[in-house]
This record gives C-alpha cells, structure tokens and sequence, in this order.
C-alpha cells in the first residue's frame, strides 16, 4: 500500500501442519510441485548425517545455511573442510562475493577476488565433500546427479516429504535440486524439528537451534525470526521460500510465486501467529504499520500481529 492505495499485490501458497501432520490452514496450492531452493538445505544435511556424517553443532548450522558471507560463516566452513582434510579449493560452488551487501561492499573495498568459500552455499558443499571423503566416494563429481552422495539425498528428500521427487533440476550452486510441495517440505522439516536429539535429523535441528546467525547472518531476518521464537527452527530460499517448524512439529512453508521477497516474512509470521506463537515475538517481521506497507489480506491476514 501508498497514500492508502494498492501499489502491488503479491500471489502464492501457504499450508500449516498440525504436530499430528493435519491442517490446520491452506491457501493458493500446496500440493503444486515447486523449487524449495534452500528451505532443502536441512534436508540435504539431515541426508548426510544419516550417511554417517558426524558435525559438531555449527558443522550442521553451516551446512544447512545460506550464510551472509561474514568471518563466522567462513571459518565454519572452513573448519568442516579442515575435519575431513579438505580445502577451499575442493569446492565447485561458483566463485562469488558474500552475500551480505555490508560484507560484499567490504571484500570489494579491499580488493578481495570472489571465491568458493565466499558463496551462500559453501556450507553445504563442504558438508557434500566431507561426506564423499567419509564414504571414499569421487569428490571431484560430487554434483552429478547420478553421484552416490546425490542418490541417497534424493531418497531422504522423498521420505522425510512423504513424496516422490517429481523432477530434478540445477540450482544456482551447481548441486541438484529437488523439486517438491510446500506440504512435503513443511512435513520435512517437521520430522527434523521433532526428531530425537541423537537422531540424524535431531543433529541437524541441534545445530540449526544452537547458531541460528550461521544459518543467516547477524542481519537476516531468518536469524532473527529463529531468535524470537524459542525452539523454532526456519530456512529462507531464492524465489521467496520460507519454511518454519516449532518443536513441537507444527511446520509453516510459504512460496510468494512471483519470487517477491518482501512479501514472504509476513505471510510467514501470519501463519506462525496461527499456529499459536506470539504475536509480539512475531510483530517485527509483520510488514509496516498504519494504512502503508505490507498487508496480509483474507484469512491468513486475520492472524497478523500489529508490526511495531
């Protein structure tokens, strides 16, 4: 809204889960298959940890990350190359900047080249190549889709979704991408919020609570959301993806199909201040207040908590 008047308006789909599994609220199409982008990243490591890869805390949180680019996120990474007698080098992430604009502006004021290490999805990668080293597996192929380490992440993609993958495809960082419902990736995540802590998956969701900024960045608003709400864990993705889960196994995902970031917290917190949590924790990620700014209409938007 401006001056009281619609400027844009913003389409997609959301669905709440129920701890049990039930809805509890659905808009647009849930059951579409679309792209998670990096809402899979807890996903894929959850598939690495019930590979035999063993992290400690913030191996996990980096490897489920699409970090900012900031020293934190770089010494994570390196450290999981670094266990597994890796280097940077070994990567096949494209060269990049931080993604972080204040860490991007900062590498290019000194001088510094784009790297490997420097991209969002390092994280994982390296967690790809630890795991290939784990297993004796080919490093240097470890991104083909036929690769050991991809087949099994197809299958534990398809049995935490409860759903087959309906089509692979390539995402920005060159590692497969597994195409799902935002019902299946809510559903995921889920069973990785409430897993048993010395489980796979509860290694992950340990990691994932216990560094909520590698999984960001001190100035992401996934970090923040993870540090207003006890207990939550969430992943943000490209094309405006979101997807949350309370321990208790109530899970949220949204996609804004017009890639629309700006859109995508506050639907978010409308459909976590749905599913019970408070709305004042949820307030700063709920668009603008007074007659501007972002709205939630219809339903969902009957939940949304007053912005600060």
């Amino acid at each position: 809204m401006r001056g009281g008047m619609v400027e844009g308006v913003h389409h997609g789909s959301v669905v709440v889960l129920a701890p049990d599994g039930s809805t509890l609220f659905t808009a647009g199409d849930p059951d579409t298959a679309m792209y998670p982008r990096s809402t899979a990243k807890p996903v894929q490591a959850a598939a690495m940890a019930r590979l035999g890869l063993r992290l400690p805390p913030a191996g996990f949180a980096i490897a489920s990350a699409s970090h900012s680019g900031e020293a934190i996120h770089l010494a994570a990474a390196r450290a999981v190359l670094a266990g597994h007698g890796l280097t940077p080098e070994d990567l096949r992430t494209p060269e990049d900047y931080p993604f972080d604009p204040v860490e991007r502006d900062a590498w290019v004021a000194e001088g510094r080249a784009p790297g490997r290490l420097a991209h969002n999805c390092s994280g994982k990668h390296a967690a790809m190549l630890a795991t290939c080293r784990e297993h004796g597996w080919s490093e240097p192929d470890y991104l083909d889709p036929a690769h050991p380490l991809q087949l099994a992440i197809a299958t534990t993609v398809a049995d935490l979704t409860g759903a087959p993958v309906p089509h692979v495809s390539v995402d920005g960082c060159g590692a497969p991408l597994f195409a799902m419902s935002l019902r299946g990736l809510a559903t995921a995540l889920a069973r990785i919020a409430t897993a048993p802590a010395e489980s796979p998956e509860g290694l992950v969701a340990q990691g994932i609570r216990a560094h909520p900024e590698l999984v960001g960045g001190t100035r992401r608003d996934v970090t923040a959301l993870m540090r207003a709400v006890p207990g939550l864990i969430a992943k943000d993705g490209f094309e405006a993806v979101q997807v949350a889960a309370l321990p208790d196994g109530t899970a949220v995902a949204v996609k804004i199909a017009d890639g629309g970031g700006r859109a995508r917290p506050p639907v978010l917190a409308a459909a976590l201040a749905l599913s019970g949590v408070d709305g004042a924790a949820l307030a700063p990620f709920a668009g603008t207040a007074g007659p501007d700014g972002l709205r939630v209409t219809g339903a969902l938007g009957e939940h949304l908590p007053a912005a600060a």
